[in-house]
């Protein structure tokens, strides 16, 4: 499996999240890991090594991962459960659904390597749906961070939440995201990183930077486009969706499936109370195998494409 091309100063978000974690346990001592043969995927090396009895590894079985979790959380321990998002969400699914969100104990889910990070291992690795299925879950928080900094807080946020909580965390790297001083990150609360009234780009993760370089691009035809960073998917920021309807033209921007995830729970508010002209950009279904860097160019998800999407649900609009 080739890398994707790394975009200069850009880092990766599983760094972020090892580090953070092994500072709040080192205060914490109900902080537990519980992992799929998966320490070094999870870039949990350092914490297997400062807490060798909070590191459970359960091997290659997915539904006792969750299990074990949902048990420990249940002991009074606070265990964040760590493997590639396309066998947590997929293989133990069923206690996600049981153990996890029904029982909602205090479980703390990261989905690692997300979307198309495995690029050339194809569909049987890319986790696409993970979003969309997880959002059908009562009691669980979603959270997918954009860049290093909002990944550390989501860390920290998934700690304090007393509740189960689903940490989406990318694979290859991508630059910080430029944030003014005293910025913070809360469960449920958008973040609005660009101010424009012709359209509004909703993103999350990833496609958070190129959001951003697509508005730049806009900004120079004289499109003043509003992006607004929805890293919560759940719980959901409904008001800034309705804010950023009121442009009239919304483009919504995922490393995920067209149906379902960020662009459905968009869907959903804009149809039942702020109606406008809507692009979902995401994958349409399976992806073909290939790099990460062609199958980003593949399905317009670049900045070129979001720009070119802005324009077009601008022009339906006008």
């Amino acid at each position: 499996m080739s890398a994707p091309s790394t975009p200069p100063g850009a880092f990766d978000c599983r760094n972020a999240f090892a580090e953070t974690l092994e500072a709040l346990a080192a205060d914490d001592p109900r902080i537990v890991t519980v992992v799929n043969d998966s320490v070094g995927s999870s870039k949990l090396g350092g914490f297997k090594k400062k807490f060798p009895e909070r590191t459970i590894n359960v091997g290659i079985a997915e539904q006792n991962l969750v299990g074990v979790g949902a048990g420990l959380a249940n002991g009074g321990q606070i265990p964040f459960v760590s493997a590639a998002s396309c066998f947590l969400t997929a293989r133990a699914m069923e206690q996600i659904k049981a153990d996890v969100s029904y029982s909602n104990v205090n479980v703390k889910l990261i989905g690692q390597s997300a979307g198309i990070a495995y690029g050339e291992l194809g569909p049987t690795h890319h986790s696409i749906e993970d979003v969309a299925w997880l959002r059908l879950l009562p009691n669980l928080a979603i959270v997918v961070p954009s860049d290093p900094w909002e990944t550390a807080e989501a860390v920290k946020a998934a700690a304090a939440h007393d509740g189960p909580i689903f940490v989406r965390v990318s694979r290859f790297p991508v630059p910080a995201i430029p944030r003014p001083d005293g910025a913070s990150f809360k469960l449920g609360k958008a973040e609005t990183l660009r101010e424009g009234s012709d359209a509004a780009i909703i993103a999350n993760g990833v496609m958070l930077h190129r959001a951003l370089d697509a508005a730049s691009q806009l900004a120079e035809d004289g499109i003043n486009v509003r992006v607004v960073n929805m890293a919560s998917i759940a719980p959901l920021d409904e008001e800034a969706i309705r804010s950023a309807a009121e442009t009239g033209a919304v483009v919504t921007v995922e490393e995920g499936s067209v149906r379902g995830g960020l662009g459905g729970a968009v869907a959903e508010v804009m149809s039942t109370s702020r109606p406008a002209h809507l692009r979902v950009l995401g994958f349409p279904g399976f992806v073909p195998t290939g790099t990460v860097d062609f199958l980003f160019e593949h399905f317009g998800l670049t900045a070129d494409g979001i720009a070119a999407a802005v324009r077009d649900v601008t022009a339906a609009g006008s």
